[in-house]
């Protein structure tokens, strides 16, 4: 029989804080396993095993021990067991401690939320029977798996792909002080009924403790969800940026390449006039070496395409002042439906990346970069590769990251070019081999999408 005011059997606890614990890491593990820029990002088996069984044996023994402990050190006791949940996070995904911190008190009161509800559903309808009677172990595993699992789907849409934005400290000191605060407040009526906002009766307990508990979730929630959206904010107008500085590139290239090639032009005649007034054998070694200077200074890319004539020209000569051997083969006629700013973004981008990455390689003859832009069936596919020293900085998720110390004002390039493959229904996927590293977006159209 249960007492007047029953608890949550300590077993019951151990196992809705398993269950919110592995909500978070299966989050977490299902958006880099899908992360298509970078298909190498999903979280290791061995931690997703290592967080669901050994999270399971820890928490179920660590509450058994705490529920012998003297009333005195329950606020200890919750404080390991929040440590326990904080651990299996932080083994299942591996995720900087600050998202960590801020992760696990959400899965402490989901916890709360999925135990206190399932339990009093389970008294109030198998107030009769102990809690490891079938009926009653039953009714509370399956709600309290629906109730997880609808915290799984919210959660699920609003965890962005791709890496977490860097919290800040004032968001995650907001987000642990509300979970305490909550934490604190539903469960006032077990330590004392004596206040204001503590139960009287055995009912009244079970409410405020799991309406409580639902408020907490939904405040925590929200304040992920606002972090979230003033991080897309953030990065957006950042990937804006890169879009316009790209395309004011592209323009003044386009301009400087007019001025070469009119240049180029006028010099060339004045060469021929100087050469059929003086001929001497040492005079024309001469001329022509300066006339084979004028046409390197001259040489333009003819893709098919104007904008991209351009930024291969561009690049092509930051390649060669850089002693990087670059080779292109590309039929800009696949580009023709796509923007100038998006191609200077797109292009751009890949290509500037490239450079800087064959500007630390050591050895000049490994100064490679390679780009093909080809149609394969329904798909138009570009493709850069190059030659790198092999040092590349990921976060925890195994997503690229910038090497420079400025995040905020770095890093953005390869998010922009997702963006814009995404633009036009395609993506962007890279894969590292022996030093080689390759960049292939993949555009099924060159018609952007319509959006509403």
């Amino acid at each position: 029989m249960f007492e007047s005011l029953p608890d949550i059997p300590r077993l019951f606890t151990a196992l809705s804080e398993w269950g919110a614990a592995l909500v978070y890491v299966f989050v977490v593990a299902r958006s880099a396993s899908s992360n298509a820029l970078n298909p190498n990002a999903a979280i290791p088996r061995w931690r997703l095993a290592a967080a669901a069984v050994g999270g399971l044996v820890v928490l179920v023994g660590a509450q058994e021990l705490l529920g012998r402990a003297p009333l005195s050190l329950w606020v200890p006791g919750m404080m390991t067991a929040y440590a326990l949940v904080w651990c299996i996070i932080r083994v299942g995904t591996a995720l900087d401690w600050r998202w960590v911190t801020h992760m696990s008190a959400r899965a402490f009161i989901v916890a709360e939320l999925a135990a206190s509800l399932a339990w009093q559903v389970v008294v109030y309808s198998h107030a009769d029977k102990p809690y490891w009677h079938p009926l009653s172990f039953g009714g509370f595993a399956a709600i309290s798996a629906t109730c997880l699992a609808v915290v799984y789907f919210f959660e699920r849409r609003v965890y962005r792909q791709g890496a977490l934005p860097v919290l800040r400290y004032a968001d995650l000191a907001s987000g642990v002080v509300i979970g305490i605060s909550i934490f604190a407040l539903s469960n006032l009526s077990f330590i004392s009924t004596a206040t204001p906002f503590s139960g009287r009766s055995g009912w009244e307990v079970f409410y405020i403790r799991t309406l409580v508990d639902l408020a907490g979730y939904a405040i925590l929630f929200a304040q992920f969800e606002r972090i979230q959206q003033s991080a897309t904010e953030r990065e957006l107008a950042s990937i804006q940026a890169s879009l316009d500085a790209q395309h004011h590139q592209y323009l003044a290239a386009k301009e400087d390449m007019e001025q070469v090639a009119r240049a180029h032009h006028d010099l060339k005649h004045q060469v021929e006039a100087i050469r059929a007034e003086l001929d001497p054998g040492r005079a024309a070694a001469s001329f022509a070496e300066l006339e084979s200077s004028i046409e390197q200074i001259g040489q333009q890319y003819h893709s098919g395409n104007a904008v991209l004539d351009v930024i291969l020209t561009t690049k092509g000569r930051a390649c060669a002042a850089a002693g990087i051997n670059f080779t292109a083969v590309a039929d800009g006629a696949l580009l023709g439906s796509m923007s100038s700013m998006d191609i200077a973004t797109l292009l751009g981008n890949v290509l500037d990346n490239a450079i800087e990455a064959s500007r630390r390689v050591p050895d000049p003859d490994r100064r490679l970069i390679k780009l093909a832009l080809f149609q394969r069936g329904q798909m138009t596919v570009i493709r850069v590769e190059n030659w790198f020293d092999g040092h590349l900085n990921t976060d925890a998720g195994g997503r690229l990251t910038t090497i420079k110390q400025d995040t905020v004002r770095h890093g953005w390039g390869v998010k922009s070019i997702q963006w814009t493959a995404r633009q036009y229904g395609g993506q962007a996927i890279t894969q590292v081999e022996n030093h080689w590293f390759a960049l292939t977006v993949l555009l099924p159209s060159t018609t952007p999408k319509e959006h509403a």
